[in-house]
């Protein structure tokens, strides 16, 4: 007799109502997290790649205002800084050494050049002979004026001698005692008395004007050696050279007591009060510069302001070198040569959108950029404006609060979209 399962069967009561509701709940999150779950793969299978997070810098863009600048290096130089040169050939005998602090007027070195002692000595000779001639002409004017002045008084007595003659005959004629020719002959000799006395006084002025011409003339000779000899006394004055300024000697050009020729550099003096900033400025930044624009200087750690004072017309190794002078008072503790670093303000831009600036404006040019959104970072076009050392303008293709990968990008290998995992 075959035996059934009756007894192993059991009456089982219904599920109470609370435990098929938690049945229920736990359902629906099954089904979510399957729903997720397919978003999550669906999204990986659209990704091509998968690079972690921390390896990246995201951003996010902001408004405010953009300040377009350029950051350069540059070198601390001497806005005074003249060079001492020898003026004759000379020996040249060093008063100071490299590094000495001299003031303005200091004798810094000694030239010895007998060609021009001797020039002078001949100069100074020549000039007190001359000298001495003018004193001569000085008497020599007035003897001749005096004789000239004696010729023209005895024609005018000669002169009047005659007059009284011919008044004397011409009463005698009248009264018939004196011969006609008597009286034709003394009436001659007075025109003659008369004309050499004219001409007498005539002779008088010109010898005057003569001889004050040749005295001029003696006056301008003295002059001309007076200049003369004062160029050549300036030449050996100068054979002791003085410092222009006050300042520090940078460097020696010549040995002590080495023999130049003429306009041979001796030595550089640095005005260390007077300093300047020569920056070397990318070619590509030179048409947005001008005179006047604000440069701000780092050195050793200090920020100072300064403006853009000068330009270089030209472009060396495409570069382009300018000079800062700063605002008001200097720096203390600066020195020639001295490593600095600037940043040039160009422009500010007032509420824009904002990036900061990362690798991503050189690696994709700026016209592409890697948007943020749910662990996937897409390619999407981009277009910058200004740029600055910090950030960038997005003219088009972000909008404020979107989140931008601007470092690490590299790592996509231009990827249309990204998985970001932690």
């Amino acid at each position: 007799m075959i035996r059934d399962t009756s007894a192993q069967d059991a009456v089982l009561t219904a599920a109470p109502v609370w435990r098929r509701k938690k049945l229920y709940v736990w359902a629906g999150l099954v089904i979510a997290l399957i729903v997720a779950g397919v978003m999550v793969l669906s999204a990986w299978s659209g990704s091509t790649k998968s690079v972690n997070v921390a390896r990246l810098k995201i951003a996010q863009v902001s408004r405010g205002l953009l300040v377009r600048d350029v950051a350069v290096n540059g070198r601390l130089v001497a806005a005074i800084s003249p060079t001492l040169y020898s003026t004759a050939p000379s020996t040249v005998t060093l008063r100071v050494k490299a590094g000495d602090t001299v003031k303005k007027g200091d004798v810094v070195a000694e030239l010895e050049s007998p060609d021009l002692s001797n020039q002078l000595k001949r100069e100074q000779a020549s000039y007190e002979q001359l000298e001495a001639e003018v004193a001569r002409q000085h008497i020599l004017a007035r003897k001749q004026k005096l004789l000239a002045r004696r010729d023209a008084d005895q024609a005018e007595i000669d002169r009047v001698a005659a007059d009284r003659t011919f008044q004397r005959i011409e009463k005698a004629g009248l009264l018939g005692v004196v011969a006609k020719y008597d009286f034709l002959k003394a009436q001659d000799t007075l025109k003659t008395a008369e004309i050499r006395a004219k001409h007498a006084e005539l002779a008088t002025a010109l010898e005057n004007e003569d001889v004050d011409l040749t005295l001029k003339t003696k006056l301008s000779q003295l002059q001309q050696q007076r200049l003369v000899r004062d160029d050549a006394m300036r030449k050996v004055e100068e054979l002791k050279l003085k410092a222009p300024v006050d300042g520090m000697v940078g460097t020696l050009s010549v040995a002590n007591r080495s023999v130049v020729a003429a306009n041979t550099a001796l030595m550089t003096l640095v005005d260390l009060s007077q300093l300047e900033v020569e920056l070397e400025i990318p070619e590509s930044y030179v048409a947005d510069l001008g005179l006047g624009m604000t440069a701000e200087v780092t050195i050793n750690g200090v920020k100072a302001i300064g403006k853009l004072s000068a330009l270089s017309p030209e472009v060396v190794k495409s570069q382009v070198l300018a000079r800062v002078r700063f605002n008001g008072e200097q720096p203390h503790g600066l020195r020639q040569s001295q490593r600095v670093s600037a940043r040039l303000l160009i422009e500010e831009k007032p509420n824009v959108l904002l990036l900061p600036r990362g690798p991503f404006v050189e690696s994709e040019g700026g016209r592409f950029a890697y948007l943020v959104d749910k662990g996937i970072a897409r390619r999407i076009p981009l277009k910058v404006g200004a740029t600055s050392i910090s950030a960038v303008e997005i003219m088009d293709g972000l909008k404020d609060g979107d989140k931008v990968v601007i470092a690490g990008t590299e790592l996509f290998e231009n990827a249309v979209s990204v998985s970001l995992n932690n």
